[in-house]
């Protein structure tokens, strides 16, 4: 059985005040999205990759991003969809039996190592399900829409949640065909298993494992690149 990775990377990057879309602003003179294919085209537990992008980049992509960085991987590059879950969503259709395990990855998080990658794999063939994640270290208020403290919530149990997240063939797929008939939208792939009634488990990911969608943002993996380089 073959392990898959979905990247949707069809962002338009308004949060980051570019014409050019996030995915492909430049990290330390690479694209944010070749640090991110690079990480998966190194791991040797991926087989493929599955790529959406805005129907109008898939060309661009293939040619300045793929083919320029040596992405051998990357099996296809198709057209994504109004949101990212519709992105996963015409990327799952391109899954077969061989399948075994989809890996789902966002195509603006570029630190993400190995290792997580290799974990998250493992955990999905343990466990069915599984989210990465840091814990919540700050104390936690609630807030009305007047800007009132409501209450102070416990940061027990409380996690900041990452990708990549992976799972079963089955159980992804099954998700989101559940998700598709009742048009229901979550904020990550992980909601979506999590009302079928499956259990979803949390392993540890990393502080660096950042989503670059604000200037602080690029900013700040800037300062990534040159810790991880030297």
């Amino acid at each position: 059985m073959k392990t898959v990775t979905i990247i949707p990377a069809g962002g338009t990057g308004r949060r980051m005040g570019r014409e050019i879309p996030k995915q492909y602003l430049l990290l330390a003179g690479i694209p944010i999205l070749a640090h991110t294919l690079g990480a998966f085209q190194r791991s040797p537990f991926i087989d493929e990759i599955l790529l959406a992008v805005p129907e109008g980049d898939i060309a661009e992509v293939r040619r300045a991003v793929v083919e320029r960085y040596g992405f051998s991987r990357v099996t296809l590059v198709l057209a994504g969809g109004r949101e990212r879950q519709d992105s996963v969503k015409n990327a799952l259709a391109h899954v077969c039996d061989e399948h075994g395990v989809i890996v789902i990855h966002d195509g603006v998080r570029p630190f993400v190592t190995g290792d997580l990658i290799e974990r998250a794999v493992a955990g999905a063939q343990k466990y069915g399900a599984v989210s990465t994640g840091i814990p919540v270290r700050d104390t936690m208020k609630e807030v009305d829409g007047t800007g009132q403290v409501v209450r102070t919530v416990s940061r027990e149990g409380l996690w900041l949640t990452q990708t990549p997240q992976a799972f079963r063939r089955e159980v992804i797929l099954a998700a989101y065909e559940r998700a598709a008939a009742d048009g229901f939208y979550g904020t990550d792939d992980a909601s979506l298993v999590e009302r079928t009634g499956i259990p979803v488990r949390m392993i540890m990911g990393d502080k660096d494992n950042i989503k670059v969608t604000t200037p602080e943002d690029l900013a700040q993996g800037e300062g990534i690149v040159c810790r991880r380089t030297g």
